[in-house]
């Protein structure tokens, strides 16, 4: 979620600088290359988690039927957030040109898919998960032209592109979704080494084992420049270079390459996490106990205050109001970091006080 931030204020603050997908090595210098690096961290664990969430709250709430229908809930929740608050939160106008499909949509719709998908034994619910996040690229060559039947589905599933909406709007598919349904059903296959009757030590070692492995298997597919990432690497004329080409990989969709070293990273950092003392981990649990409300906060005011910027000192980047550097926009999020605190832990006693439903869905 702090990488999240960062990831954030450079799409607010740094606009002057666009990065593609995967980017550009030839216009992105390595402090905004490994900026958006450690980003890329933050969809493939989200939506891991998330899988690992519903396995728990079906084990405190009375089941697969229980967790089935709250995901249907809240996933169906999730979609129409990022319709709507998401959507609002990136454009400021009730009528954009273009709605963006992100991480919210990708995690609502993933949700959807597991309410069905978790009533499978745990032996199919694994391979149907390993099936997508290694199968899918196999789907790569498969391109729909706007107007083709299925086009639109294609697009919602694999394909980022846009749909033309009956209005005269478009909507973009940044998140297709067919890898995150499989990334979604391996979190939730691993729920079990999180039960309380399981040893720390047990579950620490098999997150090691599980990162590791993926790891490994990054960095052999990678060394191949073959199947699992569409972009190969390329030998760069110093050895940063070449580093920076061997990471590039495909976020939209994720490559197979993109979630072995997302996840692998994830797992990893899992078991580690789990060894920091209590006092070391209470910013990150601030944080991590209003996610959705961190998520739709941080995007408000980050666009709130580049608008109050651009009114008070007008444009300093082309048509845009960007900070100098790399590190001032490193600075701006860590900044940041005191009001989300103080908002996410006001909001966490909120709720901890409500007796409304709905603020569960929260």
């Amino acid at each position: 979620m702090l990488l999240m931030l960062v990831d954030h204020a450079r799409e607010f603050f740094y606009m002057h600088a666009q990065v593609s997908d995967p980017v550009d090595l030839a216009t992105t210098p390595p402090g905004l290359f490994f900026t958006r690096l450690a980003a890329h961290l933050c969809a493939p664990v989200f939506v891991a988690l998330t899988g690992l969430s519903a396995w728990l709250y079906g084990q405190r709430r009375g089941g697969r039927r229980a967790a089935s229908g709250f995901l249907l809930k809240r996933g169906a929740f999730l979609v129409v957030l990022e319709l709507t608050l998401v959507n609002f939160a990136w454009t400021f106008s009730l009528t954009p040109a273009t709605y963006f499909l992100q991480v919210i949509w990708a995690i609502g719709w993933s949700m959807i898919a597991l309410a069905g998908l978790l009533w499978l034994p745990k032996p199919a619910l694994l391979g149907v998960g390993l099936a997508i996040v290694f199968g899918h690229n196999l789907l790569d060559s498969i391109t729909l032209a706007p107007g083709e039947t299925g086009a639109t589905l294609w697009a919602i599933l694999h394909d980022r592109g846009f749909i033309q909406l009956p209005w005269d709007a478009r909507a973009r598919t940044s998140y297709p979704l067919a890898p995150w349904i499989g990334v979604i059903a391996l979190g939730h296959v691993i729920g079990p080494w999180f039960a309380q009757a399981v040893d720390g030590g047990t579950r620490r070692r098999r997150l090691v084992l599980v990162g590791a492995s993926a790891l490994t298997l990054f960095l052999l597919l990678r060394w191949m420049n073959g199947y699992g990432e569409p972009v190969p690497w390329v030998a760069g004329a110093t050895p940063l270079l070449t580093v920076i080409s061997f990471l590039n990989l495909t976020k939209y969709p994720p490559s197979l390459d993109f979630l072995l070293l997302t996840l692998g990273t994830g797992a990893l950092l899992l078991a580690l996490l789990e060894r920091m003392p209590a006092r070391g981990l209470a910013l990150l649990t601030t944080f991590g106990a209003a996610p959705l409300f961190f998520y739709l906060a941080h995007l408000y005011l980050l666009h709130g205050l580049n608008s109050v910027a651009l009114f008070a000192f007008g444009p300093n980047q082309g048509a845009f109001f960007s900070v100098p550097n790399i590190a001032a926009l490193w600075g701006l999020a860590v900044m940041l970091l005191l009001p989300l605190g103080f908002a996410c832990r006001w909001f966490v006693g909120l709720k901890a006080r409500s007796k409304s439903a709905w603020m569960s869905y929260l």
